[in-house]
Order: C-alpha cells, then structure tokens, then sequence
C-alpha cells in the first residue's frame, strides 16, 4: 500500500532466492509504471552495484516509466576544502551575502527576564518609598512627643471624704452595728438564734 502511493522511488536490487522472495520482487514490479522496454521484474533482480530502476514524477505530478538508473557515485573527498575552494563556494552559493554578518537579535527569554527586573526594582522602589513615609511620620510623632510640655494638662485633685451622717455619734453607731452583725454571723450568734427560736416554738 505504501509503495503504490510514493511518488519518486529508487529501487536497489532484490535477490530472490525462495518463493517468499519471489512473490515480494513480483509485488515490488507492479507497484511500477511498466516499460515496455524491459521486463521490471528481471530489471528488479538483476540490476548491479551502483543501479537501480527508478520511477520520478513528471512535470503534472504523473509517475514517469520505470527505468534502469546509473547512480552516479559520491565525489567527496578525504580532508577539509582550502582557504580558496571554501571561499569560491561561498561566493557561489545563491545565499552569499545574507548570513555573513552574525545579528543577535534580543530573545524572548531576555525580553521577559527584562520586564521582570523592570517590575522588581519598582516593587523595590515602591517599598523603599512607603517605608520612608513611616519614618517620617514616626520621626513626627517622636518629635512632637519631645516638645511636649504638660502645661494644658490638668493635674488630678484628691477630693476629701464625705464625713458620716450624724456627727461622731453617727460614726460610732455605725462601728457597733457592724460588730454586732459579725457577731450574729458567727458561732455565738447561731446560738443566740437557735436560744430565741427554740424558746418561741416550746411556748407554742
């Protein structure tokens, strides 16, 4: 399937020598645009070092007749070209003249590692900035606490008791009842109630 669909196709030889071979180099033959010049399937297995059958598309897209192709072999050479011959080259070559000057052009990476510093230093700055004013208004409130005076402040006055109602007498009354009332609190005073009380109901 995918042979049937290449367009430009260079075929090196195949041996067949058992029939699984044989029906590979016969399915290989047909896959071709036959030319009547030869038989493709004994071009196939018989073709030498350096050949092969060949099949390019024409100039509308058409595949061209398979034909038997000479391949034209590597005429490169052991070691590195001179001074002269790599200078000639270059100077033939349809690209001479647009890639001698090296241009480094500003990367993506350096554009964004860029507004990145760009955004630090005005966060930076923009702290630096804050930080100052609370200086400066602590500085303030610090001076200001320094030229303070207390002269607007109004000193506290300690007012005298009120004396008790009653003179003397009243202060003294007032002495005795509240020994009486710890009195009756205690011990002593639970008899003296128990006393009362058990002496009323007994009556009854």
């Amino acid at each position: 399937d995918v042979l049937g669909q290449l367009g430009n196709r260079v075929q090196h030889a195949l041996r067949a020598f058992t029939a699984r071979d044989r029906k590979a180099l016969r399915l290989a033959a047909e896959t071709y645009r036959e030319n009547p010049a030869f038989d493709l399937a004994d071009a196939i297995r018989d073709v030498g070092t350096g050949e092969a059958v060949t099949s390019f598309l024409e100039a509308k897209g058409a595949p061209g007749m398979a034909q038997r192709t000479l391949i034209r072999p590597p005429s490169s050479r052991l070691g590195p070209v001179t001074d002269a011959e790599r200078r000639r080259l270059m100077a033939a070559s349809p690209l001479a003249g647009r890639y001698e000057a090296a241009v480094d052009r500003e990367s993506a990476y350096e554009t964004l590692a860029a507004r990145a510093s760009a955004a630090a230093q005005g966060a930076e700055a923009a702290g630096a900035g804050a930080e100052a004013d609370d200086l400066s208004a602590s500085m303030r409130e610090f001076n200001a606490a320094r030229r303070y005076s207390g002269r607007g402040a109004a000193r506290p006055r300690t007012e005298a008791p009120a004396p008790a109602p009653g003179g003397l007498g009243g202060q003294i009354g007032g002495a005795l009842a509240d020994v009486l009332v710890k009195e009756l609190k205690g011990t002593t005073g639970r008899r003296i109630v128990r006393g009362v009380l058990g002496g009323l109901f007994r009556g009854r």
